[in-house]
């Protein structure tokens, strides 16, 4: 873990050091593209052999789909209370999401011309989700409930079955979420899958969902045949916090994400110099007690860092520099702080919001920009699976008001068919 101060004199060197930690990744790019050939050239053969390779399972084409009766016994295998869990989690997604839905635009300008815009969902998604580390049945919540509340008819999810074992509270997860089909493949070749097609998965028009670096750069290699959500890096936690916060609570915060992969990045701004020994006493102490705890110690000790600051508003100030995936605020007056964030993914304001509330059941979606993109990227909503269509319509009246100035622009750009395309309209 780096201790860092900006009273140091090469504070923004370091700062840029522990930032560029963030663009730190294994070039998987000729491998990927190995696979995604082999899927376009072999089809489900392709998906048949990888899966064997990287998975351990002997997948066959009446395999590849997991049927209803499967579904069907994996959701009575959950528990009660994960069930219970999982249908409130999805009901306040569900609750948020719904609010985002935009309403179509249309007037009548003061030509006549009447103007609009309509909104229309996707055909097809095709949703990932990992199966490997780590099951994430939230994830299928987040990815699949948008595009279901948009209007997607077909949700496509691919999720891979190491050794041939699935989880069931993911495939609860998708039927609760609306999912419509459900494959066992994973990796590069279901990206690939899903933009592509095969003989039994038919293509999609957008694929979300997070994975690893062979996930990510697929999903790279095929953007532009479909649309993708993002190219997610590691998950990422910023708090800021004064020395009235419990130093217990933000160091469960930081190592809440920190247990996510060994990659992973926890940083803590704080303004007091004890709180900031505090904290990084109990993480040491508590690191101990974590299942996850060889992975959570590795994020902390290579990614992980705790910034001293003067004040808060050189807090916020460097939080804008880092444009974080999650930011919780934990000061006397979080609202004060928020008002000067501009980059940020997600926000959790005040000592009783901690991120790991917003990564289950708040409601706002956790797949977020990382790696600094929140600068100029939000997270995934319903707008991801919304296309917007705008229309035009004019009378004689309106095109005899503005078509002029169209034949002009048109002959000054030299294109002489669209400027008598409009002429010969107002000749008539």
């Amino acid at each position: 873990m780096r201790r860092l101060a900006t009273t140091d004199p090469g504070f923004d060197a370091a700062l840029a050091a522990l930032l560029a930690d963030r663009a730190t990744a294994i070039d998987v790019s000729e491998a990927v593209a190995a696979i995604i050939a082999r899927v376009r050239a072999e089809g489900d053969a392709a998906l048949i052999d990888l899966t064997a390779r990287f998975d351990r399972f002997p997948l066959t084409e009446t395999t590849l789909h997991i049927g209803a009766t499967e579904i069907g016994a994996a959701v009575a295998a959950v528990p009660a209370a994960q069930r219970a869990a999982l249908d409130r989690a999805a009901t306040r997604i569900e609750t948020f999401h719904r609010a985002q839905m935009p309403a179509d635009l249309a007037f009548t300008d003061e030509t006549g011309a009447r103007l609009g815009l309509r909104w229309g969902p996707l055909d097809a998604v095709g949703i990932y989700v990992p199966g490997g580390k780590a099951a994430y049945p939230s994830s299928v919540l987040m990815n699949a409930i948008p595009a279901r509340i948009a209007g997607v008819s077909r949700i496509a999810m691919c999720v891979p079955t190491p050794d041939g074992v699935t989880n069931p509270l993911v495939l609860a997860a998708a039927h609760r979420a609306g999912v419509t089909e459900i494959y066992r493949v994973g990796g590069a070749q279901a990206v690939a899958a899903l933009a592509y097609g095969t003989a039994r998965i038919a293509p999609v028009d957008r694929i979300v969902g997070p994975g690893n670096a062979y996930v990510a750069e697929a999903k790279r290699l095929v953007f532009g045949r479909v649309g993708i959500d993002s190219i997610a890096g590691p998950s990422e936690v910023l708090v800021i916090a004064d020395a009235a916060q419990n130093p217990d609570h933000v160091a469960l915060d930081l190592l809440a994400q920190a247990e996510h992969d060994e990659a992973a990045q926890a940083i803590l701004i704080t303004d007091d110099a004890g709180f900031a020994d505090a904290v990084a006493e109990t993480i040491a102490r508590v690191l101990k007690t974590l299942p996850r705890s060889a992975v959570a110690g590795a994020s902390w000790r290579d990614h992980g860092a705790i910034v001293l600051v003067r004040n808060l508003d050189e807090a916020t100030a460097i939080a804008n520099r880092i444009a974080p995936e999650h930011l919780q605020i934990m000061t006397a007056d979080p609202a004060r702080d928020f008002a000067r964030i501009r980059h940020a993914g997600a926000v959790f304001l005040g000592r009783h919001t901690p991120e790991a509330i917003g990564d289950y059941i708040a409601g706002p979606n956790h797949v977020l920009p990382t790696s600094g993109t929140a600068r100029f990227a939000s997270g995934l909503s319903v707008y991801d699976f919304l296309k917007r269509t705008t229309w035009a319509e004019l009378d004689a009246a309106s095109l005899a008001t503005i078509g002029p100035s169209a034949v002009t622009l048109a002959e000054a750009e030299g294109l002489g068919a669209h400027a008598r395309s409009v002429a010969i309209r107002l000749e008539a």
